[in-house]
């Protein structure tokens, strides 16, 4: 996981098709290549880190319907 401190320094942005009650992920992307992703409703806590390949296949499944 990410510092709360270091996650503040990180751009995040959340999707056009969220609704107005903030139910959704915002991510960011890592100098690294990767992306991080934490919870709109709760800004400084977790962060979850996916490398590359991790957020190529956590996008797929998404697109895919895979999460539901």
């Amino acid at each position: 996981m990410q510092s709360a401190a270091s996650a503040s320094r990180l751009i995040w942005v959340k999707s056009s098709y969220s609704g107005v009650n903030n139910n959704c992920l915002e991510a960011a992307v890592l100098p690294t290549g990767g992306h991080a992703l934490r919870d709109s409703k709760n800004p400084h806590g977790p962060v979850l880190l996916l490398g590359p390949g991790q957020w190529s296949a956590f996008v797929s499944g998404v697109t895919a319907g895979d999460f539901g």
